[in-house]
This record gives C-alpha cells, sequence and structure tokens, in this order.
C-alpha cells in the first residue's frame, strides 16, 4: 500500500517564484554566452527545468511561478509538463524589477508566503529546502538558505586585483536562495527598494532595508549558483 503525503491544509498559501528573465550577462561580458544559461543543459534538460523541478519536490508548495523576459519563446517548452508550474511573461530591467512585477500578477494575500528562487541553483536539496519552509514558517517574517564563510576572505584595493586586508569570516554567511518571506512584507520591502539609488541583490538585502532581521537557515554546497561557464563541468558532474 503506497503512503498518502502527509496533510497540509494551511490557511495561507505558499507560493515559489523564479525570476528567469536575464541574459547571462556576466558570461555574454566575456563573449562566452551563446542563450541564456537559464536554458543551458544539464544532464540532458535545460537549467531552468531542474531548478523549477526542485521547488516541486515539496508538497508545501502549492504553485511555482516563473517570470521570463517579454517575447521569451523557450520557457513554456522547457517547463512543459511540469504540474503546479505556471510561466509568465513579466520580466523587468532587474532581479527587483522582475520579482515584484512576478509578485504583483500572482495576487496572494499579506500573510500568504514567497519563496524567491534562483533559476541559476539547480542543485537544490529537498532537505534543505524542508528545513527553510520549516524555519521560516515557525519566525514568521522569514529567511533565506545561506553557508557560514568557510574561507578566509580577503577585500581588495580600490580598483586593483592587489589585497588591501583581510577581513575576518566569523559571523558572515554566504547567502543562497530560495528566500521566503510573507507576501505582503516583500510587496512593500521591494515597492520601496526599486526607487533606491542601487537596487537590492537579493530579497532579504530589501527586507533588512525595511528594519527586518531575516532568519538565516543552513543552505548545502549542491546548492551554488551557476554564475560562470565553467560551473556547469562541476554541477553536471554530480547532478
Amino acid at each position: 500500500m503506497t503512503p498518502s503525503k502527509p496533510s497540509f491544509d494551511p490557511p495561507f498559501r505558499v507560493v515559489a517564484l523564479v525570476p528567469a528573465a536575464g541574459i547571462g550577462a556576466r558570461a555574454v561580458a566575456a563573449g562566452q554566452a551563446q542563450t541564456p544559461k537559464q536554458y543551458r543543459l544539464l544532464a540532458g534538460q535545460a537549467m531552468l527545468r531542474h531548478s523549477v523541478q526542485a521547488l516541486l519536490a515539496d508538497h508545501r508548495i502549492q504553485e511555482v511561478r516563473v517570470a521570463v523576459a517579454p517575447g521569451d519563446h523557450e520557457a513554456a517548452g522547457v517547463l512543459s509538463g511540469l504540474p503546479r508550474t505556471q510561466c509568465s511573461p513579466c520580466g523587468g530591467a532587474t532581479r527587483a524589477q522582475t520579482v515584484l512585477n512576478a509578485l504583483r500578477e500572482a495576487q496572494l494575500a499579506p500573510h500568504d508566503w514567497v519563496l524567491v528562487h534562483d533559476a541559476a541553483r539547480p542543485g537544490l536539496p529537498a532537505e534543505a529546502l524542508k528545513r527553510l519552509i520549516d524555519a521560516c514558517l515557525a519566525d514568521g517574517v522569514g529567511g533565506l538558505l545561506a553557508m557560514p564563510a568557510a574561507d578566509t576572505l580577503k577585500m581588495s584595493q580600490p580598483q586593483s586585483e592587489k589585497v588591501d586586508r583581510t577581513v575576518p569570516r566569523e559571523g558572515l554567511w554566504l547567502a543562497q536562495t530560495p528566500q521566503m518571506f510573507r507576501a505582503g512584507l516583500l510587496l512593500e520591502a521591494l515597492t520601496q527598494a526599486i526607487t533606491a539609488p542601487t537596487p537590492p541583490t537579493d530579497e532579504a538585502q530589501a527586507m533588512e532595508a525595511l528594519g527586518f532581521s531575516p532568519v538565516l537557515v543552513r543552505g548545502s554546497g549542491k546548492n551554488t549558483k551557476i554564475t560562470w561557464p565553467e560551473d556547469f563541468e562541476w554541477v553536471e558532474s554530480w547532478i
């Protein structure tokens, strides 16, 4: 007899947003990208599909909404057949704008939960995702996956590749995704953030600007972000 899935019927929704409107600017600048990196193949399927499947592994995520650039004709085919998944051409000029557009389009209640996950993190382990959701539901505001800094950190001299000083790594964490927050608070945070001189690089930074302290949940080395072309070979070796 097949065991049934555990019951999860809360008075709120849990929705994941995947901003996938970028073009891999670092690789393009290096003259190495031919297609947006979210559509590069890993083990026979697009990286974006791997990342969405990682989110679908937790039954508490009721829907995954993928935000792509207007005119993107690849995403629908890449995501075809995946349950609980929608694709929307609502991407903006920045990550923050893309997430804000997707959040507005989702029309969630303020008390609903939103997880924002990078399309370039296809190796998210199910156990790390579970830890995040468990911790955030207990916290009330939200938090993010992150890894304590393990390497010695060096600060470079201004406009130079020479060392200026060594930075103590105690208390420093490397942010990952997903990052999970109440929909109403995240909407407020991003609405304010996009008018700032420097847009936030992640959702936690936008929440910090509102005075919140997101909870840090230990992530995983497998949840690395694919940034450079050579990263594909390493991730493909184990994914």
